[in-house]
């Protein structure tokens, strides 16, 4: 069963947490599924376009912080506590190499511009993570366990597209899955909301598990639990309600019912975008090819999603059932070679390089940006319990499709993967060109809860890689 949450809140038991809605487990009265769903918005925006030609962009989010070291940037002549156990090996960029665990991602380099000098200056994942998922810096920096809230509001990048893109079809702008992120002791980290944009500009958040035999979305299938007559007969009665709420003065959130409840039932009724999630429709080969775990059968997911509309998916590696605190996810405090070459570096090789070949098989790469990244990167130097820290000062991002030209590598680090050595770019770099790439100015201007005009962006559009 897929479950469709509108806000981001805390989820385990014995915490604080808003209630669930399955989307089967709709109310007598069908009333409840618009809750799900954000109204659209009369946009207050002066929307500047930017010339980009993308219509969706994929985010592939590691949670955890991937190692650039034994990724997109290894260093075989540092010394072994810094180079680590695996060898470089080329890729199809001349003058590329990678890390010898992404031999198929190396295959299709020629697609992807490689990031080398991406910086937050960030050791914290909360915060780091904060500035990649908003474009803005955290206040303070370096603060892990960082909550949700004002003054680091900044709406996510999700947010902001749903607010300046419409939504295509009867699904949002804006999906996460397949889960949210959070630290240890279910902590979920600020930046991944509206923000001051509101909760009416959130993305879907899918908590979900696409690999499970039974996954389905069994509220979406009208056909079956909710006919066709059972649809038209609760939108007679929600315009029954309607009228009597005109008689009367409609407050604000009243106001919003129309819009919210037509999505609703545009999503009930149409085959395509309940199809968008029946991964049975695909051969077992490509659900293969991606992978048949959690995170392989979520990118699966993610292509299909861009395929129906949807503009921005966010992928997130979370923690799988065998991690540990001392090293979840990407997370390597411990152990990092061991887990690279048996439970990381594989699954994300294969469900990676499958995604970008499928995008371009299908003629969708042009047209669809992804992006690979992480909080931050791990630190130079591998430490006593083999495995490497958190590192924020310089780590690699990776770009492909979208506008963006590939075989391309912007910046260097230095000898030992530490620093900058040139061509530093910033979180709000990455998300400007984002936008950008998306066809809107990171000039352009959003209204925040008191009316003050802000820029989506502060960043420069990074144009070595378009």
């Amino acid at each position: 069963m897929l479950t469709i949450q509108n806000r981001y809140t805390q989820l385990c038991d014995g915490m604080t947490r808003r209630d669930w809605l399955r989307v089967g487990g709709l109310s007598a009265l069908g009333l409840s599924l618009p809750s799900l769903i954000s109204a659209r918005q009369a946009s207050a925006a002066s929307i500047v376009p930017s010339g980009g030609k993308a219509k969706s962009c994929i985010v592939v989010f590691l949670l955890g912080g991937p190692p650039q070291q034994e990724t997109w940037d290894p260093k075989p002549d540092a010394p072994a506590e810094v180079r680590g156990e695996f060898k470089p090996i080329p890729s199809a960029t001349p003058g590329l190499f990678v890390g010898e665990l992404m031999p198929r991602t190396a295959a299709i380099s020629n697609h992807i511009a490689v990031l080398r000098a991406m910086s937050s200056n960030d050791n914290a994942h909360s915060s780091s993570g904060y500035w990649m998922l908003t474009g803005y810096p955290h206040t303070p920096m370096n603060s892990e366990n960082a909550k949700p809230g004002a003054p680091n509001d900044w709406p996510c990048m999700g947010a902001v597209v749903k607010k300046l893109r419409p939504d295509r079809g009867s699904l949002p702008a804006a999906v996460t899955l397949p889960e949210d992120i959070w630290n240890t002791g279910r902590l979920p980290w600020p930046g991944q909301d509206g923000g001051w944009l509101g909760h009416r500009c959130d993305p879907w958040l899918l908590m979900c598990d696409p690999n499970k035999p039974d996954f389905e979305v069994a509220g979406l299938e009208a056909s079956t639990e909710l006919p066709t007559l059972r649809v038209d007969r609760r939108r007679s009665l929600l315009e029954a309600v309607n009228r009597h709420l005109d008689a009367a003065d409609r407050g604000g959130a009243a106001k919003n019912w129309d819009s919210t409840s037509q999505q609703a039932f545009d999503l009930l009724r149409s085959t395509k975008s309940r199809g968008a999630f029946n991964l049975d429709e695909e051969p077992p080969a490509v659900r293969d090819r991606y992978g048949r775990n959690r995170f392989g059968q979520s990118m699966l997911l993610a292509r299909r999603l861009v395929e129906a509309g949807v503009s921005l998916v966010q992928v997130n590696w979370q923690r799988w059932d065998a991690d540990t605190s001392e090293a979840p996810a990407w997370d390597n405090h411990v152990k990092n070679g061991e887990r690279l070459k048996t439970v990381l570096m594989p699954p994300m090789d294969l469900a990676y390089s499958a995604l970008l070949e499928d995008l371009f098989a299908r003629g969708l790469l042009d047209d669809t940006l992804v992006v690979w990244m992480g909080e931050f990167g791990r630190t130079p130097k591998i430490n006593a319990r083999a495995g490497r820290d958190h590192w924020g000062h310089v780590y690699s991002v990776a770009l492909a499709g979208g506008g963006v030209r590939g075989g391309v590598v912007h910046g260097s680090s230095d000898s030992i993967a530490g620093h900058p050595k040139e061509g530093r770019v910033q979180p709000w770099d990455l998300s400007a060109t984002i936008f950008h790439c998306l066809g809107v100015s990171p000039e352009t201007m959003l209204q925040d809860q008191f009316g003050r005009p802000l820029a989506i962006s502060k960043g420069d559009v990074i144009r070595q890689v378009l």
